[in-house]
């Protein structure tokens, strides 16, 4: 049996920059459930294909995510790393799953309807039935636990509805996975309207700071962030602004609420964003530049890419079998 120890599995898209958000609620706590999990981490680029792509970008981006995710300290000798389309078994399983889900499950989908109303020159089929996708990622590996940002909650909420209604027709066919969400940076929001939630996708490159900025950039963002018009470095309702600011000071640094007041008592906003700008600058030089070292090294990634879609194609084929024999496909040795 493969499963020595409780799976862990997550992905993410090769479909824009990835900003400290992705970074402080997901990526960042990675590398520790290594130790304690089987862990798969995936380059979804299945899924970034329901918003049309160029060609060309999209295979840049999937070497991109590959050397982030390696450069934010994912190891490929103790995670398995991998690109979604070198796996086959992700589409079929998606398929088998699309016949046990409901329609209305999925037009609930919060992120459904957010993406139609963004793209709604393509609101296609394939955005619409993603988070069977997305359950097949999960389900696929027998997952235990899949970390996630509190947006997500949704998907793997419907992708235990699904495992559930599956395993009353056909027993014990699939683990029932648990989020995890990080308990502090779990939602980081745009530096521009700190009641929206920080994207990779904004259009305002200002209101968004991406793993990969540079020093002067980073810092140049969080000077312009807004704020309110107290001065008082404090959290409270109806500081927005200062909340998220201090949120990310408090993500880099491991301070507490309390000790960034005592830090900035008697000191201006200005004093405040510069602060947390050199903090998250200084915290993201060595991913940089552990990201353009192993950018210059094609080979290595690719050897990355076949090494853990060999690993993962075996798990996953283990449970699409399962799962074909109990719906009664006829089975034949290929």
């Amino acid at each position: 049996m493969f499963k020595d120890k409780l799976v862990s599995y997550s992905g993410v898209q090769p479909s824009g920059n990835l900003t400290i958000g992705n970074y402080l609620g997901a990526i960042k706590n990675f590398s520790a459930y290594s130790d304690k999990y089987m862990c798969f981490y995936c380059v979804v680029d299945e899924h970034a294909i329901t918003v049309r792509q160029v060609p060309a970008d999209l295979r840049r981006r999937t070497y991109e995510t590959l050397a982030l995710y390696i450069a934010c300290g994912l190891d490929p000798e103790k995670n398995t790393l991998y690109v979604q389309s070198h796996v086959h078994e992700h589409a079929e399983l998606a398929w088998i799953l699309n016949c046990f889900t409901g329609f209305g499950e999925l037009s609930r989908m919060t992120q459904f309807k957010d993406k139609s109303a963004k793209h709604a020159d393509n609101v296609n089929a394939g955005l619409f039935t993603y988070p069977t996708l997305m359950a097949s990622d999960i389900l696929l590996y027998q997952t235990d636990v899949v970390p996630i940002g509190v947006d997500q909650k949704q998907h793997v909420e419907l992708t235990r509805n699904i495992a559930e209604r599956f395993n009353q027709l056909y027993p014990d066919t699939f683990t029932m996975p648990e989020p995890i969400i990080a308990k502090s940076g779990k939602k980081i929001m745009s530096l521009a309207d700190p009641t929206k939630k920080m994207s990779k996708s904004d259009e305002n490159t200002n209101a968004v700071v991406y793993i990969l900025d540079d020093k002067d950039t980073v810092i140049r963002k969080f000077k312009r962030a807004v704020t309110d018009s107290d001065t008082c470095v404090r959290f409270a309702d109806g500081k927005d602004g200062i909340n998220n600011l201090m949120t990310i000071y408090s993500c880099f640094t491991g301070k507490e609420f309390d000790e960034i007041e005592r830090e900035f008592e008697g000191k201006g906003y200005g004093d405040f964003k510069l602060a947390v700008g050199e903090t998250c600058a200084d915290a993201l030089a060595p991913v940089r530049a552990k990201f353009d070292e192993l950018l210059k090294d094609k080979a290595y990634l690719e050897e990355v890419m076949k090494n853990g879609a060999e690993t993962a194609s075996y798990v996953a084929r283990r449970t699409l079998s399962k799962v074909q024999k109990k719906l009664g496909f006829v089975q034949i040795g290929r």
